[in-house]
């Protein structure tokens, strides 16, 4: 089961300026700002940055579905055909994370919060 889409992250090259294009768009400073991840919240949507996420095989913004068991609906993913590219991974806060491609090579997140929020 999916609580729906609510998270999309951006890979980027430069990211001072792709904070600064962000936060010029959506009016609002991040509430997360890391060097290795800046985040910000807008109408009930999570909008990231990742300076790392090229790295990591990301080719565009990766839509995040919001899951109750990320391990099952991975399981689910990979059994009907996905490719894995990041297995499930505790990025902090409660908060695990995993991605695949489709077979037309479509990234798919997937998010869980297991700190109840």
């Amino acid at each position: 089961m999916t609580a729906g889409l609510q998270t999309i992250i951006y890979p980027v090259k430069d990211l001072a300026r792709a904070k600064a294009l962000f936060s010029a768009l959506l009016g609002t400073e991040p509430y997360a700002d890391a060097a290795y991840y800046v985040g910000f919240k807008d109408a009930g949507q999570d909008v990231g940055l990742d300076p790392n996420g090229h790295a990591k095989g990301m080719t565009g913004p990766v839509p995040y579905w919001h899951v109750d068991d990320i391990r099952a609906t991975l399981a689910g993913l990979l059994e009907a055909g996905a490719e894995p590219l990041q297995d499930v991974q505790d990025v902090g806060g409660g908060r695990l994370i995993a991605s695949v491609k489709d077979a037309d090579g479509n990234l798919v997140g997937l998010l869980q919060d297991t700190s109840g929020e």
